[in-house]
């Protein structure tokens, strides 16, 4: 008696873990393709009035402009999320510790220098080619992990990596049809969010593993937003447009782009404490292929090439390989 007992309660344990690991799953599925879908979202945005400009000065003002808005929404989202869950005091108690302190610098390395190359892709280069490059983060981490945090790359991860360059490589070799005279430099500048975002997964490993993950994203987007608007937007002449910007349909754009990425964010760490690291990011990194296929669905004219599509899954292939065993992504009671 007293084994059927025990026995019933691991089934109900393991189908209690089997339920909880599957919800992780699809929250992980939401963070891709919410991601995917703001990217192509604020792209829209920058081709609207006050972001829209002929001069390079401009361009990179506009873009800028459009990185602040985008981070202060999604903090102004994410603030009344904590604040309707009753976590709002937990913010200043956070930033006063050592995990608070890491979080912000995360945020520099995530808002300012990537979030001002993501945007600054997409403008130059469009919304499909910068996220596809962008995708590339989690290999870009891997690589910073050896010298920062002293880990080892296994060969499968090496094979990861090696794919996700050949598929950088196979993205940007035909530019897109239309008006984007600065394709290759908007690469560049996806690249350079790839190499933030890179550095930011590395230290957020640390601080983000110690601090609540709805609180540490909140202070992300905050310190993110006010860097923005005091320090950079300042000197990029870019003040102008951002206040403009509060008065053109554009703003509802950006506001609906920031409430997805903040959606996004909060999916993807419920997925990492549900159903594990390799998971939640390989899934994570599928808004590469999400962007490609909103692209199309919502950008009238979209050109949908054989290199974009090739590169797009080249890249979420070489990703999954750096972020995961492909064999124990599918062996969910392992979870």
């Amino acid at each position: 008696m007293a084994l059927n007992t025990e026995k019933n309660v691991q089934v109900m344990q393991t189908a209690q873990e089997l339920g909880h690991a599957k919800k992780g799953l699809i929250y992980g599925v939401i963070s891709g393709a919410t991601w995917g879908l703001d990217g192509v979202i604020l792209g829209m945005a920058l081709a609207m009035a006050p972001f829209t400009g002929g001069a390079t000065l401009s361009l990179y003002a506009g873009s800028l402009a459009g990185a602040a808005m985008h981070d202060g929404f999604a903090g102004f989202w994410l603030f009344f999320y904590n604040l309707f869950t009753g976590r709002a005091p937990e913010y200043l108690r956070t930033l006063r510790t050592r995990p608070g302190k890491i979080v912000v610098l995360a945020a520099l390395f995530g808002g300012p220098i990537a979030m001002s190359g993501y945007l600054l892709g997409i403008n130059m280069a469009g919304a499909s080619y910068a996220l596809a490059i962008t995708a590339m983060y989690p290999a870009v981490g891997a690589i910073m992990a050896v010298f920062i945090l002293k880990e080892k790359i296994i060969p499968r991860v090496w094979a990861g990596i090696i794919l996700c360059i050949g598929g950088a490589v196979v993205v940007g070799y035909v530019p897109p049809g239309g008006d984007f005279p600065n394709f290759y430099l908007g690469l560049a500048f996806s690249l350079l969010a790839t190499l933030g975002w890179g550095m930011e997964g590395v230290l957020s490993t640390y601080g983000m593993d110690m601090a609540d993950p709805d609180i540490a994203i909140g202070i992300r987007e905050a310190t993110s937003f006010f860097v923005y608007l005091i320090g950079i937007l300042p000197i990029a002449s870019g003040v102008v447009i951002f206040w403009d910007a509060f008065t053109e349909a554009s703003v509802y754009y950006v506001a609906v782009a920031g409430a997805l990425g903040a959606l996004s964010y909060v999916c993807w760490y419920r997925a990492l404490n549900m159903t594990g690291v390799g998971r939640a990011m390989a899934l994570n990194v599928t808004y590469a292929l999400w962007a490609v296929f909103f692209s199309w669905l919502i950008i009238p004219g979209f050109e949908l090439t054989f290199t974009l599509v090739v590169g797009a899954v080249i890249i979420t292939v070489g990703t999954i390989l750096v972020t995961a065993n492909p064999k124990e992504l599918l062996k969910l009671r392992k979870v």
